[in-house]
């Protein structure tokens, strides 16, 4: 699918509310994975999740098999997958045990990560000044996490861990440019249910009846909101959709608020705009 309108003209506003879509749907998800994090593991909580975006995906990749003829570069593939499984539990588990807020703001880390590694392992070359807006956007993360506040030290690291995880993956996806999306998503979510099935498996918790229409709900939304994603980028333009994404610091406030009594610290909202400034300069300058 062409990543602008048949007639030539990117439509901002549409792809704006497509862009919106993936946000509040993508927060629906992580506040119900927030809410039962502490009744199962993380692993349980990704294997159902791509359970469910598995069973939705395969109708599509029967109708379009013949795309599967021919894969390349399996080792890369396998790698992105393996790295996105990580991302995904240790997210899961970030998710539990920081504020939403925080889980939003520390992500937009990632566009200044993929520089640094685009330039480390593809030796793309990087402007002094888009250095300088990293360096302030690591200090902006600093004054979010607040180290100083020891209860949030696991969650922190894990969330630490699994943004750069998750970078490394879209340097890989970055590699895999060219195969088709259908091969891409039947990939990732097979290959998130075999990673993490043995270990859903070992610490598996009973699941209530009652809970089973919530988890359902978190492949559901996460799903729909990959769709919005990909139907956001194939209608707009990257340099309009980066400030919209923005967007999200204030829906996570708002559900960790609405739904988790979490007050922003004045420490997290001044880090969060620092990083954002710095995320948005790293974008722009690209």
């Amino acid at each position: 699918m062409n990543p602008v309108p048949a007639s030539g003209r990117a439509d901002n506003l549409r792809a704006s509310l497509w862009l919106i879509g993936d946000m509040s749907l993508n927060i629906w998800a992580l506040s119900i994975v927030k809410a039962m994090g502490a009744d199962y593991s993380a692993f349980q909580l990704v294997f159902l999740r791509a359970s469910v975006g598995l069973l939705m995906v395969l109708p599509w990749a029967w109708r379009e098999r013949a795309r599967f003829a021919i894969v390349d570069r399996l080792p890369l593939h396998a790698l992105r997958v393996g790295l996105s499984a990580i991302t995904l539990a240790i997210s899961f588990f970030a998710i539990t045990r920081v504020p939403f807020a925080l889980f939003t703001a520390v992500s937009f880390v990632r566009p200044i990560l993929l520089m640094i590694f685009a330039a480390l392992l593809l030796g793309e070359r990087i402007k002094r000044l888009r250095w300088l807006a990293a360096l302030v956007g690591l200090g902006g993360t600093l004054i979010a996490i607040n180290p100083e506040r020891s209860e949030l030290d696991v969650g922190v690291l894990a969330l630490l861990v699994t943004v750069t995880t998750g970078t490394l993956a879209i340097i890989l996806t970055r590699r895999l440019k060219g195969t088709p999306t259908v091969v891409m998503m039947l990939f990732y979510t097979g290959g998130l249910a075999l990673c993490t099935g043995p270990f859903a498996m070992t610490n598996w918790e009973e699941v209530e009846i009652g809970h089973w229409p919530l988890l359902i709900a978190i492949g559901l939304f996460a799903q729909a909101a990959q769709y919005c994603f990909l139907k956001a980028h194939w209608l707009g333009e990257a340099g309009f959709l980066g400030p919209v994404s923005y967007l999200s610091l204030v829906l996570s406030t708002a559900a960790g608020f609405a739904f988790f009594n979490e007050v922003p610290t004045v420490e997290l909202m001044v880090g969060a705009t620092i990083i954002l400034g710095a995320a948005w300069y790293v974008t722009r300058t690209g």
